[in-house]
C-alpha cells in the first residue's frame, strides 16, 4: 500500500458545551496540527499516489476556513460539542470528498491539538 502524507499546523478557537470543563468551557485557542494520509495500492501514470501540489493546495483551502476563527460559530459545530474527535471526522471528511477516488482507498486525519493530544478518524473506499 502506497501513502502519501502532508502536515499543515493552524490555530483555532473553541469552548467546550455540554460540561463541566473548567477553563475549557471558555474561549480559548489551539496550536491545531493536521496530519493527513492518503493510502492506496497503484500509482497514476506519473507514479503518483496523489500529487502532492493537490494536496497541499486542498489543505491549504480547508486550513484556510477555519485558521483564526472560532469553530463554535460554524455551521458544522452549530449546538454541537466542538471537541477534537468531532472535528478530526470534519476535516476528514471534507478531504475524503476531494481525494476518495481514483488509486486512493484511504483517507486519514491526526488532528493534533497540543503537543500532548491528538485525535483521529479515517474513511475507507
Amino acid at each position: 500500500m502506497y501513502r502519501v502524507g502532508v502536515l499543515r499546523d493552524f490555530i483555532a478557537q473553541h469552548y467546550l458545551i455540554g460540561g463541566d470543563w473548567g477553563a475549557e468551557n471558555q474561549l480559548h485557542s489551539h496550536p491545531y496540527r493536521l496530519e493527513l494520509e492518503l493510502s492506496g495500492k497503484q500509482l497514476d501514470q506519473h507514479q503518483y499516489l496523489v500529487d502532492i501540489v493537490a494536496i497541499e493546495q486542498a489543505l491549504d483551502r480547508l486550513i484556510a476556513y477555519y485558521r483564526d476563527h472560532t469553530l463554535n460559530d460554524l455551521p458544522e459545530f452549530a449546538g454541537i460539542n466542538p471537541s477534537l474527535e468531532h472535528f478530526a471526522r470534519v476535516l476528514c471528511e471534507s478531504l475524503a470528498q476531494q481525494f476518495l477516488h481514483g488509486a486512493v482507498e484511504r483517507i486519514s486525519v491526526k488532528l493534533w491539538e497540543n503537543s500532548l493530544a491528538w485525535a483521529g478518524y479515517e474513511v475507507n473506499r
